[in-house]
C-alpha cells in the first residue's frame, strides 16, 4: 500500500494481498438474496400501541428495522451524505493529517477495523468522531470541508433525539416502564463513523466490514439511497437489506441484547463493496455511560431460566470488544453465565 487510506485516489486493477480474504471467509456474493420483509415501521402512525407491537416484532425476529418519518429533517440528512462525500474527495494531504490507529482517540481517520491487530484488512476508510457534548467534541472535528462542523452537529443532535425516542419505544415492547432503557444507559455517550468504501476491483474476495454485532446499545445507519452494501445474517442466511427512501435503518446492539435477557438479538451484519461505485454510509452510535452497570431487566428473569448473562459496566464490556479482531465469537458470549 503505497498509502495509509484507500481514498487515496488510486485506482486499483487488482486488490492488494493483505485485504484478500481466505478462500472459506469470502462473501459468496452469488449467494446472498434481498431481506425482502424488512420490517419498516412508520413513527407518525398515530396508533402508538401499533408502533410498540411492530417494534417489539422486528427487535425479537430480525433484530432490526427500518422506520420512516423518523422527525429528523430532510435537509439534515441530505446535508450528512453530502458533507461525508465531500471529506473524503478532500486531497490526500489534507485527509492524512487526521489519520490515527489509535482506537483511544476521539477523532480520527482510519481504515480497516483495526490495523495493529487483524491479519486481513477490510475494504474501508472511515472518520470516527465522538458526538456528545457537542460543545466538548466539535472543536476537535475537521474544519475542512467548512461547513462540516455545523452540518455534522446538527445531524447529530436531531439523530440523538431519534435514539433517545426508540429506546423509549424498546422499553415499552419489553413491558418495562418508558424510561427504563434510557434511564440503565445513563448520560449516554455517542460516536459516529463516517464510512467511505471505495470502488472495490475484486469484491467478491474481500469486505468492506466482515460480519460482526455492534458493542453498543443502538445503531442509527444512514445507507447511501444508490448503492446498496449492508447485508444481516437471518437464520443461518446473509441477506442484502436495500436502503429505503427517506428511511433509518436501526440496528440492535449487544447492550439492549444483555438488558433484554437475550429476548432482543443483536444482529450480526456486515458490508460488502462494490466493483464500480465508491459508497458512503453514516452509522451513529449510542452508548451506555461508562459506568452504566448492563445487566437484565429484572421483569424479563424467568424464574426457570434466570439470568443469561452476569453483569458488567459498558467500560469493561467496550474494552474487551476492541481488543479482539471484529470477525471473532461475538463479544457477549464472554459474559454469559
Amino acid at each position: 500500500m503505497a498509502t495509509k487510506v484507500l481514498s487515496s485516489g488510486t485506482v486499483y486493477t487488482n486488490i492488494p494481498e493483505s485485504y484478500v480474504r481466505p478462500e472459506s471467509e469470502r462473501p459468496r456474493l452469488t449467494e446472498v438474496s434481498t431481506c425482502d420483509d424488512v420490517p419498516v415501521i412508520d413513527l407518525s402512525c398515530e396508533n402508538h400501541a401499533q408502533i410498540v407491537r411492530q417494534i417489539g416484532h422486528a427487535c425479537s425476529n430480525y433484530g432490526f428495522f427500518q422506520v420512516v418519518n423518523h422527525a429528523v429533517a430532510d435537509e439534515a440528512v441530505a446535508g450528512m451524505l453530502s458533507v461525508a462525500k465531500e471529506f473524503f474527495n478532500l486531497p490526500l494531504e489534507e485527509k492524512l493529517k487526521l489519520y490515527s490507529d489509535d482506537p483511544s482517540k476521539t477523532m480520527r481517520l482510519s481504515t480497516s477495523f483495526n490495523m495493529n491487530k487483524e491479519k486481513v484488512h477490510n475494504w474501508r476508510d472511515y472518520l470516527r468522531l465522538h458526538c456528545y457534548p457537542l460543545d466538548e467534541y466539535v472543536p476537535q472535528w475537521p474544519s475542512n470541508p467548512p461547513q462540516f462542523k455545523k452540518i455534522v452537529s446538527k445531524y447529530c443532535a436531531e439523530v440523538r433525539k431519534l435514539g433517545f425516542r426508540i429506546q423509549e419505544l424498546i422499553s415499552e415492547s419489553l413491558g418495562l416502564p418508558k424510561d427504563y432503557v434510557n434511564e440503565v444507559l445513563s448520560e449516554q455517550g455517542q460516536h459516529m463513523a463516517v464510512n467511505y468504501y471505495p470502488p472495490c476491483p475484486e469484491p467478491e474476495l474481500t469486505y468492506g466490514l466482515p460480519g460482526h454485532t455492534d458493542p453498543n446499545s443502538l445503531t442509527i445507519l444512514l445507507q447511501d439511497l444508490q448503492i446498496a452494501g449492508l447485508q444481516v445474517l437471518k437464520d443461518g442466511k446473509w441477506l442484502a437489506v436495500k436502503p429505503h427512501p427517506n428511511a433509518f435503518v436501526i440496528n440492535i446492539g449487544d447492550q439492549l441484547q444483555a438488558l433484554s435477557n437475550g429476548r432482543y438479538k443483536s444482529i450480526c451484519h456486515r458490508a460488502v463493496v462494490n466493483a464500480d461505485k465508491a459508497r458512503t454510509s453514516v452509522a451513529s452510535f449510542l452508548c451506555p455511560c461508562d459506568d452504566a452497570l448492563i445487566s437484565p431487566a429484572k421483569p424479563l428473569i424467568q424464574n426457570k431460566s434466570g439470568a443469561i448473562y452476569k453483569d458488567f459496566t459498558y467500560a469493561e464490556y467496550y474494552t474487551k470488544f476492541w481488543s479482539r479482531n471484529l470477525d471473532e465469537q461475538h463479544c457477549l458470549e464472554l459474559f454469559k453465565n
